[in-house]
Parts: structure tokens; C-alpha cells; sequence
């Protein structure tokens, strides 16, 4: 049974902007560290940036909440396995939002061009 899909779609200019503007400080604040890590290894950082964020950001409205919800983006966390395939680690408050609904599995999907990245989250119970 599905809980709640979230769906985001980022500019990549856009995030390369704020990256820029703000340098290292919105990068940290909303990033964790295996994030940062992934992005900065790859060709054009912004359009990894712009994915993940998606992903934060659709994983929220699965939730029903608001991109200012109160939940540190940092704590919502997109990892790869050892396929390349994308998925969420939660921390703190995140974690917690989900064991109050009763732990669904959580679903991802990233998709990107060099101008867009995208993302869907679905939340389903078990």
C-alpha cells in the first residue's frame, strides 16, 4: 500500500548559482559529507547537487511536508549501493517523522540532463 510519492524537479543553473553565491555554506548546511564527496568527484558537481536536493525535497511531500518543515535537510541523505542504484538514509528527526507512520519502505528514482534534475520518492507500507 503506498503511503506518499513525492516528485521534485530542480534547475541545475540554479543550483550551481546558489552553490556560487553562498559558496561552501548552503553546500554544508543541506549536504552531508558522503554527499559532498559524491558530487565533488563527478564532472559538473551542480547537476549531482540539483538530484540529491530533488530528492530531499520529494521525499518531504511524501511526508506532507514543507521544504521549511522544520527537518534538517542534511539529515535526509542520498546514498548509493555498491550497483550505483540511489537510496535514502535517515537521520534524527527524518527517521523519526517515518517511524511514527510506521517505517514504509522508502522507493527512489534520479534522473538528470545538463539542465534538469529530477526526482520521485514513493513511500510504501508494509
Amino acid at each position: 500500500m503506498i503511503y506518499g510519492i513525492g516528485i521534485d524537479l530542480v534547475d541545475v543553473s540554479r543550483m550551481q548559482a546558489i552553490l556560487g553565491k553562498w559558496q561552501g555554506r548552503f553546500r554544508d548546511r543541506i549536504f552531508s559529507a558522503y554527499e559532498i564527496d559524491y558530487c565533488e568527484t563527478k564532472k559538473v558537481p551542480a547537476v549531482h547537487y540539483a538530484a540529491r536536493f530533488a530528492v530531499k525535497e520529494a521525499f518531504l511531500k511524501c511526508l506532507g511536508m514543507g521544504l521549511w518543515s522544520g527537518l534538517a535537510l542534511k539529515d535526509i541523505e542520498v546514498v548509493n549501493g555498491p550497483d550505483g542504484a540511489p537510496s535514502i538514509k535517515l537521520h534524527h528527526r527524518p527517521q523519526a517523522e517515518l517511524e511514527k507512520i510506521g517505517s514504509p519502505s522508502t522507493h527512489v528514482s534520479i534522473s538528470h540532463t545538463d539542465t534538469h534534475a529530477t526526482a520521485i520518492v514513493i513511500l510504501e507500507k508494509k
